[in-house]
């Protein structure tokens, strides 16, 4: 008889659940400037993370990582998008300053999805990309499974290199997506999808 403790074996998905099929036929987004409080606490924030990092990823590389920007951090990276604008151009009007520094305040919570593929002799960057961009989808999905709504976006802070700074990227990370999560009533509308027959060929 062994010695080491009995550990509790991992409970596998075993199919059948119209609830999972339900929220991947329905989900929507929901515009950052419209979720508010309440936002997730760090329990629910670090469950939705965990279901985060669950994706696809060959070779074990865990080529993205999270920045959870909430509390003051959204107010002083605001300021570092401001100043940017400001810098850029001393002529610029209140309302462009503003719109900057409310970028990561729409919401409650922001969690940025960093992507950091790497060259690799056997694994293609594209793939490590791609990786990332389930674990966009992946907490997007587990932030509406947790009665949340959430939006997933870029905007121009994904892409100055100033602001990546500010948010402490290395030099060969990037901005997969922000996903902004909080709660919200707001009724959503039915968004036409693509028919199948203009985005599916049978080999």
């Amino acid at each position: 008889m062994s010695d080491q403790p009995a550990t509790q074996a991992e409970t596998h998905f075993t199919g059948d659940s119209p609830d999972t099929l339900t929220l991947l036929k329905t989900r929507r987004s929901t515009g950052a400037r419209l979720l508010d409080e309440p936002g997730p606490h760090r329990a629910q924030i670090e469950e939705m993370l965990t279901i985060a990092a669950r994706v696809p990823d060959h070779g074990k590389l865990a080529p993205w990582r999270f920045v959870v920007i909430t509390g003051e951090a959204r107010a002083r990276l605001g300021d570092e998008a401001a100043a940017i604008v400001k810098g850029d151009d001393p002529d610029s009007d209140e309302a462009q300053i503003e719109k900057a520094r409310g970028l990561l305040q729409r919401a409650p919570l922001v969690i940025a999805v960093v992507s950091r593929a790497r060259p690799h002799p056997r694994i293609p960057e594209w793939e490590q990309v791609l990786s990332a961009g389930a674990a966009c989808q992946n907490l997007i999905l587990a932030a509406t499974a947790m009665g949340f709504r959430a939006n997933w976006i870029t905007e121009w802070i994904a892409f100055d290199r100033r602001f990546l700074d500010a948010l402490g990227l290395a030099a060969d990370e990037r901005i997969a997506g922000y996903v902004h999560i909080g709660s919200s009533d707001a009724q959503r509308s039915h968004r036409a999808r693509p028919d199948l027959a203009d985005i599916v060929t049978w080999a």
